[in-house]
């Protein structure tokens, strides 16, 4: 009886809200606002939402370019006809002008004292949310998809995946594909594209048998994504491969990896210890440690993004710095304490947070330290590693050339290295190759790629 009475008053409270001018005024605003932010190299689409609740106006803010995710406001002002929305966990305050027919709300998106230029306009459509994803396939495939699962005995955990297969008798070709760095799905999702289900639909309608799962404790996958390294990863990957070995449907002589970006590092370190790989393909695949590799991405993203190349080289300076404390300090508690030293003041306390987190788990310290080519050296199946000549997170000059020196250091004279022309670092078709245009590329893998990718597995 107390909850029906509560409800009641809830209720009437809100009514009454509704029913007053000022509770008029605040409705009139709630819905889905989208505006881009223009930092000149970089372009973002922003996504607020604004609620009308019974203790007054709420928000919340999305970037889909950057992350599906949702940020609660810390507060939210309208005054007449204007709007305040503070971000203290991003260090960011919009202030904007409502306009009068509330269809539009012009401002500033202010965040660590730089200020940009913000425009909203009312969603009223929430397609136009929805990124344009032209390379998707549509269901009905032309070919058998099987949802499975397997084990990883030795960690414990069962991997989630798909298993798509080609029309025919077989046995086929099949390929394990290892997805890149983060807690990814089957479909490696990222900023609104499924790479992935792209490269598996290319390649099974090709007549090639493909896997693909979600990493260990995402989506339907068991275990612990948190405490895995690399190395935890590539044991997930051989289970993949003696799923495969299995299946009628496949020929155990003609199993393959193929890896992108950390999937590019995991796929030579399986293949080295693994005979029943028969071969491999590296797409930006690594040839040199983590920590060079990241010195190496500051500076190129940084210059793409329009800084000097004086400034970009500070910038890559200082992460050197950071990183070669991380590798020389193993106590985190340490390490912690100096970073926030010297990032004060440089970013929101949230990214601080989230950094120093990933930078000093076990997958960061693995990261840091790890050499590709001790593995490489190993691999003495045939090996394709691609890699875009506009990569600026693995870039193609630092890593392609140790790649292929380990391979022929290792006597390995079964492979190919391939720099594909005007392509990024998900081998997407790019302007720039900065991560900013990502999402804003319709194309998820550039034709040229896949077809490079699916003749020479067919050739193998």
């Amino acid at each position: 009886m107390k909850t029906a009475i509560t409800r009641k008053f809830a209720f009437m409270a809100l009514a009454a809200l509704a029913l007053s001018p000022a509770g008029r005024a605040q409705s009139a605003i709630a819905g889905d606002w989208l505006g881009t932010l223009d930092a000149g190299a970089i372009k973002l689409r922003v996504v607020f939402r604004i609620v009308n609740s019974q203790d007054g106006l709420t928000a919340s803010l999305q970037s889909p370019d950057q992350s599906p995710a949702w940020i609660p406001a810390t507060s939210v002002t309208r005054s007449d006809n204007t709007l305040t929305i503070d971000l203290k966990p991003l260090g960011a305050v919009f202030a904007g002008k409502i306009a009068a027919d509330l269809n539009s709300i012009d401002g500033t998106f202010t965040q660590m004292g730089n200020p940009l230029p913000l425009a909203l306009k009312r969603v009223k459509d929430q397609s136009e949310l929805a990124p344009r994803r032209p390379q998707n396939p549509v269901k009905p495939y032309p070919y058998r998809e099987e949802e499975v699962a397997y084990a990883n005995k030795a960690a414990g955990n069962t991997l989630a995946a798909t298993l798509t297969v080609p029309p025919g008798k077989g046995p086929f070709t099949a390929v394990l594909l290892i997805s890149g760095s983060g807690p990814n799905d089957r479909d490696e999702s990222i900023l609104g594209h499924k790479p992935f289900l792209v490269l598996s639909d290319y390649l099974t309608r090709k007549g090639i048998v493909v896997l693909r799962a979600d990493k260990r404790g995402v989506g339907r996958s068991t275990g612990k994504y948190a405490t895995a390294t690399t190395a935890d990863f590539a044991t997930d990957a051989e289970a993949g491969v003696a799923y495969l070995k299995t299946r009628s449907e496949v020929d155990p002589h003609r199993i393959g990896l193929v890896g992108h970006s950390e999937g590019g590092t995991i796929a030579p370190m399986v293949a080295a210890g693994n005979p029943d790989v028969r071969f491999i393909v590296m797409m930006a695949g690594t040839g040199v440690t983590g920590e060079r590799i990241l010195v190496e991405q500051v500076r190129m993203i940084a210059e793409a993004n329009g800084i000097s190349k004086e400034k970009a080289a500070q910038a890559a300076d200082k992460e050197s710095e950071l990183l070669a404390l991380v590798v020389k300090e193993t106590d985190n508690a340490v390490v912690e304490k100096e970073l926030r030293e010297k990032l004060a003041g440089q970013m929101p306390e949230a990214q601080i947070d989230a950094a120093i987190k990933d930078i000093t788990s076990p997958w960061g310290r693995y990261l840091l330290s790890y050499d590709p080519t001790t593995a490489l050296r190993k691999v003495v199946c045939p090996v394709l590693a691609i890699d875009g000549e506009k990569d600026l997170q693995v870039s193609p000059a630092q890593n392609l050339p140790p790649i292929r020196k380990a391979l022929e250091e290792g006597g390995n004279k079964h492979f190919e290295i391939d720099e594909l022309p005007g392509l990024n670092h998900l081998f997407q078709t790019a302007k720039t190759g900065s991560p900013a245009e990502y999402a804003q590329i319709e194309e998820t893998i550039s034709p040229v790629a896949l077809d490079k990718i699916a003749t020479w597995i067919l050739k193998q």
